[in-house]
């Protein structure tokens, strides 16, 4: 008997230090996988966004969306579309004839995000349209998560927004689409969200005597709104959507007004179509 637990207490006391090791090595490897998980997803400076900037990662786009070649596919008539682009800082010195040789007859260009961003690149993007002869437009980048709509409202038309009656001033637009910096609906509910964008169009139609244009995607109204089609009687819509159609538009709209079709088009990339010939894009622009 002796010989037997002898024996026993023998092979514990080998095995301690070996389930010690194997503890030790556990540790060791649980602490692995925190130092090579995969890093965090970047966050782009505040300020960078532009329009559609999300479209391709949430939306993503189909084979047929067309490309910015005057061939492109689109199962809607060319002759009842009126080209145009929408630039933003990212783009630099735009070349605006080239643009207007190939077809291009309104633009729109980034003026301002949230209370404290500026486009630096606003005057030439702004007034080159202008001279080349386009019918020229801006637009305010919202991020509701930093200050109220009323706010970036009078922001917007303090720095670029505002609209004049000469006939090539389209009405300004909110571009509210997905949240670039963080979470999609900038941590709103979707009738908080309702509330800020009714403060924005509010504080912009009181100021300028204009409605405002809509800039977003069918997705991303639908989950960060509840698809709400209270702004459709007066805000015309501009959709974005890379496909060979608008497809389904948010509630409320019977049609679209304006169509952000590719992000791959010539020159700028980002390519646009209006919903009917330059003149009813000037009868926009007159109000």
């Amino acid at each position: 008997m002796t010989d037997v637990r002898t024996s026993i207490l023998f092979q514990r006391s080998l095995t301690r230090p070996a389930l010690a090791g194997a503890l030790t090595g556990l540790l060791l490897c649980a602490s692995v996988p925190s130092a090579l998980s995969a890093p965090a997803p970047y966050v782009p400076p505040r300020g960078t966004a532009y329009m559609g900037m999300g479209v391709l990662a949430h939306d993503g786009s189909t084979p047929d969306a067309g490309d910015g070649n005057t061939d492109d596919s689109s199962s809607v008539p060319r002759a009842t579309q009126t080209e145009g682009v929408d630039v933003s800082s990212y783009q630099g010195s735009v070349a605006w004839s080239t643009l207007w040789s190939g077809g291009v007859r309104w633009a729109y260009t980034k003026a301002t995000e949230g209370t404290s961003y500026r486009n630096p690149s606003f005057t030439q993007q702004y007034n080159g349209p202008y001279s080349t002869g386009m019918i020229r437009g801006s637009y305010h980048f919202a991020t509701p998560d930093s200050s109220g709509g009323a706010a970036q409202a009078d922001y917007f038309i303090g720095h670029g927004g505002g609209w004049s009656k000469d006939g090539k001033t389209l009405p300004g637009a909110l571009d509210i689409e997905w949240n670039p910096y963080g979470d999609d609906c900038y941590g709103k509910s979707k009738s908080s969200m309702v509330s800020w964008i009714r403060d924005f169009l509010n504080r912009y139609k009181s100021r300028t005597g204009r409605y405002a244009v809509i800039y977003t995607a069918t997705n991303w109204w639908t989950e960060c709104t509840g698809n709400y089609g209270g702004f459709a009687a007066n805000n015309p819509l501009w959709i974005a959507r890379y496909a060979s159609s608008a497809g389904t538009l948010p509630a409320g709209w019977k049609t679209h007004t304006m169509w952000q079709y590719t992000s791959t088009g010539k020159t700028v990339g980002d390519r646009d179509r209006f919903n009917g010939s330059t003149d009813r894009v000037k009868v926009l622009a007159k109000g």
